[in-house]
Order: C-alpha cells, then structure tokens, then sequence
C-alpha cells in the first residue's frame, strides 16, 4: 500500500504562485510515475501534468504549460507542484497520484493510477 498526502494548497489572487507537496510513505513510490491531477466544480477530471520515475521527464496539459512545474525529490518521497501566475481556471481540488504500472511510458489517463491522495483545494481569486 501506498499513502499520498498533499499538501500546500490555498486562497491566491490572480497571478500568484503555490507550491503543492505529495508525500508518500508506505510501499515505495520511487520507481513509479507520478502525476498531478484536479477537479473543479462541474467539471471532469483533468489531468495536469506528471513527471517520470527518475525526474528526467515531465508532461504538462497545455493549460498549464510554461506556468507550471513538477519535480520530484525521491530522498524524501515528495512530488512537488510548483504553480505560477495562477488564474482563476485553476481553481479545484488538486490530487497526486501514482501510476499503477512502473513498465509504462508516463501517461495522462487517470485510470492508468492506482494510488491517489485525499486531494488540496487550491482557490485562485480574481
């Protein structure tokens, strides 16, 4: 079993920046895929970007790419999420997940992930 925990998230106005945390503990996560996920009101689930076991390749969603970054520091079994200039889209509940295959390329459909922490709201003001 694998526990994540996020943690970070928040109110930011409107060009603003968070950084969101995922701890894992429990079965090691270090040789899995990682990804960030978020859920908005009335909206589905998407998929904002992950990173590969090692660091060396990330994937972002083009709504977020060039404001957002994903590293890893797998010492400390944390998965970062840095966000910059936040708009009011970005709004939601913000999920790490771990993939359920270490055999697969990084993959951005959230059936793919097996583990997934209890989530952080992040609230963008305008």
């Amino acid at each position: 079993q694998v526990q994540l925990v996020e943690s970070g998230g928040g109110l930011v106005p409107a060009g603003g920046s968070l950084r969101l945390s995922c701890a894992a503990s429990g079965r090691t996560s270090r040789s899995y895929h990682m990804g960030w996920f978020r859920l908005a009101p009335g909206k589905e689930r998407e998929f904002v970007g992950g990173i590969s076991w090692n660091g060396g390749s990330t994937y972002y969603a083009d709504s977020v790419k060039g404001r957002f970054t994903i590293s890893r520091d797998n010492a400390k079994n944390t998965v970062y999420l840095q966000m910059n200039s936040l708009k009011p889209e970005d709004t939601a509940v913000y999920y790490c997940a771990q993939q359920r295959s270490e055999y697969e390329p990084l993959l951005p459909m959230s059936n793919e992930y097996e583990y997934w922490g209890q989530g952080t709201q992040v609230t963008v003001s305008s």
